[in-house]
């Protein structure tokens, strides 16, 4: 049988490898020696279920939204990752990063940001834990989410803004992979999505798979069986996905929808679906699908959610559609908006822009009557409350 997950040399199909300078192999060789074995030990499972239970307030809910169910026709479930200490799916992965870098040594953990959700988890668990943390965030997104940088500070990260480029999340991930190479012996570096050099994004993934391990426990408690007809949930670079779908990857009886930012629209030269407007590149250290000119240099990608603002995808999703296993759908500024105010209306939910654009694909998909479906929820809309005021619907 064939399957999704990744292979031995750090594939997903074509996609993914280490790409790096030399001067990162040691740390990326280092981090590949030691990651399974800790994850796997009994020590740090016990440590990291500890804490997602007593710390980040694990199980999240697995919400039957019954007046949405009626609009699309078919029983939808709501993975409330938005309810999470920190308020997005991006803590699961912090913590157990920080627990990994504790295991090795590493007291300096620097993290890059769009949104800003992963580096108010980053910060977070590094105050938690006593270490030193330093964020990257681009001048457009400290702009556009003031609250989180805010939130970051208070924690006691140093937030460094950049400015080079677009001043967003690919400009942010260069500089931190050049504080990286200026700091290889001490810093650890914690990477908030399924991107990067293997093996992140298997790391990142099995991180999360905590949200699918709880949607079968869940499922079988509500429906009386442990899969949905459909698993739904928006990529950027694809970490909230690769947990909601990681248990199911190979499960061909649930259908897979990803929806990712189609900004202004796919051809519009506005967009960051990069797996419509993409084609096979390196970014970040990992061969993946890019959006790039005809000479290779990266193209800016546009989307009004700062977290699906990146010009590459996870490995794991780039195979996933290669291989026709997950449909790809994107959704675009309007429509994401448009969602976004539909949930809060029917569910008194206002979600993250970024969750917005999972559910502006449930018009997009035909449902059947008896359909289960699943859409994560990635995190909660406090921090795009200034977009959707300036944005009405």
């Amino acid at each position: 049988m064939e399957t999704y997950q990744i292979d031995q040399e750090g594939y997903y199909g074509e996609f993914g490898g280490a790409y790096i300078p030399e001067i990162l192999h040691c740390c990326v060789e280092e981090l590949k020696e030691q990651y399974r074995q800790t994850l796997d030990s009994e020590s740090f499972k016990a440590e990291f279920e500890q804490l997602l239970r007593d710390y980040v307030g694990r199980p999240s809910p697995l919400y039957l939204a019954k007046r949405l169910s009626e609009k699309y026709g078919c029983k939808i479930y709501l993975k409330r990752e938005d309810l999470n200490h920190t308020g997005a799916h991006k803590i699961n992965n912090a913590i157990g990063q920080a627990l990994l870098a504790r295991r090795m040594g590493k007291r300096r953990i620097i993290a890059e940001t769009g949104a800003g959700q992963h580096g108010v988890a980053a910060a977070t668990v590094c105050a938690l834990m006593g270490m030193e943390c330093i964020v990257y965030m681009g001048q457009t997104d400290v702009e556009r989410q003031h609250v989180n940088v805010e939130r970051m500070k208070m924690l006691g990260a140093t937030v460094y803004p950049v400015t080079s480029g677009n001043k967003t999340l690919k400009d942010v991930t260069n500089e931190a992979i050049r504080d990286w190479c200026c700091h290889p012996a001490d810093t650890y570096y914690l990477i908030g999505s399924t991107v990067g050099p293997h093996p992140y994004p298997d790391l990142v993934a099995r991180l999360q798979s905590v949200i699918s391990r709880e949607i079968k426990a869940q499922l079988l408690s509500q429906e009386g069986r442990d899969y949905p007809d459909y698993l739904m949930a928006c990529v950027g670079g694809g970490s909230n996905a690769a947990g909601t779908i990681y248990h199911y990857l190979d499960d061909e009886r649930v259908r897979i929808v990803l929806a990712e930012a189609g900004g202004m629209g796919v051809d519009s030269g506005r967009t960051a679906a990069t797996i419509h407007a993409g084609r096979l590149g390196v970014i970040h250290g990992s061969k993946t699908l890019v959006m790039q000119d005809g000479d290779g240099q990266i193209l800016e990608p546009y989307s009004i959610s700062a977290g699906l603002d990146y010009p590459g995808i996870g490995p794991m999703h780039a195979n996933l559609a290669a291989k026709r296993r997950a449909t790809v759908l994107a959704i675009d500024d309007n429509e994401a908006l448009r969602a976004a105010f539909e949930l809060t209306r029917l569910e008194g939910i206002i979600p993250a822009l970024e969750s917005a654009h999972a559910l502006g694909a449930l018009p997009k998909v035909h449902f059947r009557p008896d359909d289960v479906v699943v859409l994560t929820v990635s995190g909660r809309g406090d921090k795009d409350i200034q977009t959707y005021l300036s944005h009405p619907f």
